[in-house]
């Protein structure tokens, strides 16, 4: 016999950590310019986190995820580039490491792309197990 859950998922807002500040979207092309070059020959690291939320008992578990990225150096014609198209501008600390312009520079991923992305798998995989 099968039985359904309802599951509530709230995914928040992910954030890039430079040189120990927190990075939202940048406001300006300038910024998402200064931000890039920051990660140039660096590393960065996204912290994003998940709340799950059982509907039918209330039980609730959330946790958080953190990635590093570590670059080789971005010419400043890519990062101009990036600027020009502009989806940086859309994105926590300007930071798109699956843009086709950006990937040949990202030199290791310690973590889940997937998190890096916006959603943890693993850890929302985790956290509905906990709640069921």
């Amino acid at each position: 016999m099968f039985s359904f859950v309802s599951l509530y998922f709230y995914n928040d807002m992910e954030v890039v950590v430079y040189e120990g500040v927190i990075r939202e979207k940048p406001s300006s092309k300038e910024e998402a310019r200064q931000f890039i070059k920051g990660y140039s020959g660096g590393h960065a690291a996204t912290v994003s986190s998940v709340l799950v939320t059982n509907l039918s008992n209330g039980s609730r578990k959330g946790g958080w995820d953190k990635v590093e990225i570590h670059f080789h150096d971005i010419p400043e014609e890519v990062i101009e580039k990036l600027i020009e198209e502009a989806p940086v501008l859309n994105v926590a600390g300007g930071l798109i490491i699956e843009h086709p312009l950006v990937v040949p520079y990202v030199k290791e991923v310690v973590g889940g792309t997937d998190s890096v992305m916006g959603l943890p798998k693993d850890l929302t995989r985790r956290l509905m197990k906990e709640v069921l």
